[in-house]
């Protein structure tokens, strides 16, 4: 008798196995399907992410990502910046027609008119157009200017217009935050924003043979955002866009009139449209060392030519007169005799000791005003 075999064990472990891998396999995808959003988000299926009618809400930017002083600085004082067109006669293809000879910018300062500029942007213009940030262009006409501060004030028809806060400049400190707002290049790139630090509070810069006291900042200042505004983080005005230095390989030098300075020039340019200032009437030369050892003189301000009926000439002086002191205060440059007269007023009286044929004089002088354009 022959045996057949038979292997029922082996076959029902087979069976077992595969059910215990299908019941697995199910039971992993089903964990596997709700630990996904957890791990990896909400899977994007197309279907919308909420209800009709209903708007998902953006969760709030952390304080330190949402907060940004330069945002409310230009939108505050961003409005009150203007566009200046400097136009003058010109050779076009057929004939002469006023041209574009220069642009910049200006900062409003009352609501009926006023601007503030720097008085290189207007100079030589014989029309001046101004570009408000609405777009409107109205023509300007010069209230006053001055040159030795580098500020004009000019005025236009309209109203209710956006107004500049003017602060303090005397509170700056080095390091602090301010924001530059012009129109570099033009009305292309008009009430540009660029912001930096005050690099220094007091920059004694020479211009033109003058002297004059700056704002340094690195807040990038180019050319058009002359006569626009320096602002510091409160959003007041506390300088006058006004020099850039420009040296191959330096960057990051701009320059702007400290605001306490050019307050009582503005307000005397609409007063009087023009700055009053002393003057003796004389026109020359500075007798520096060199010239003075050449020449066997002593160093003062030579005298080329008298203003006919000044001050300097009903009080005797003469041409070829060496000036030499005003009161008592030497002055060997223009800058110092500037400095010497800045002190008085038109019709004070000053002692003015002078040198004269191997001798030195005095005489009492009473003083003239200058600054009428």
């Amino acid at each position: 008798m022959g045996f057949r075999y038979v292997d029922y064990p082996r076959r029902r472990s087979v069976f077992a196995t595969i059910l215990m891998l299908i019941i697995s396999s199910v039971i992993g995808g089903l964990v596997a399907l709700s630990l996904a959003p957890h791990i990896y988000g909400s899977w994007n299926t197309g279907a919308p992410s909420s209800l009709p009618g209903t708007e998902p809400k953006a969760s709030p930017l952390p304080a330190y990502l949402d907060y940004s002083p330069v945002v409310k600085i230009a939108e505050q004082v961003g409005p009150a910046v203007i566009g200046i067109s400097n136009q003058a006669m010109g050779r076009s293809l057929f004939n002469w027609e006023l041209v574009e000879q220069g642009s910049g910018s200006g900062v409003i300062i009352s609501q009926d008119g006023y601007i503030v500029t720097n008085y290189h942007v207007i100079e030589n213009a014989e029309r001046l157009i101004v570009t408000l940030a609405n777009d409107q262009q109205l023509e300007a006409e010069v209230r006053g200017s001055d040159p030795e501060t580098d500020l004009a004030v000019l005025r236009i028809k309209a109203s209710n217009l956006p107004v500049a806060a003017l602060g303090d400049s005397s509170q700056l400190r080095v390091g602090e935050l301010v924001v530059a707002i012009g129109n570099p290049l033009g009305a292309e790139f008009a009430r540009s924003v660029t912001a930096g630090v005050v690099s220094a509070k007091e920059r004694h810069i020479t211009i033109q043979d003058r002297k004059v006291r700056l704002i340094q900042t690195d807040a990038a200042i180019n050319p058009g955002n002359s006569g626009g505004a320096l602002v510091n983080s409160a959003g007041q005005v506390i300088g006058i866009n006004s020099a850039k230095l420009v040296i191959p390989g330096v960057e990051g030098m701009g320059f702007a009139i400290p605001i306490n300075d050019a307050k009582p020039i503005i307000n005397e340019l609409i007063e009087r449209g023009y700055i009053s200032r002393p003057a003796l009437g004389i026109w020359g030369m500075a007798i520096d060392e060199l010239l003075a050892r050449q020449n066997d003189l002593p160093q003062g301000i030579y005298i080329r030519e008298l203003v006919r009926g000044g001050p300097a000439q009903q009080a005797g002086l003469k041409p070829g007169d060496i000036i030499l002191a005003i009161n008592g205060q030497r002055v060997t440059s223009f800058e110092e005799l500037s400095k010497a007269l800045e002190k008085f007023k038109p019709q004070d009286k000053v002692e003015v000791e002078f040198y004269r044929s191997g001798k030195k004089h005095s005489a009492e002088v009473v003083l003239g005003e200058r600054g009428r354009q």
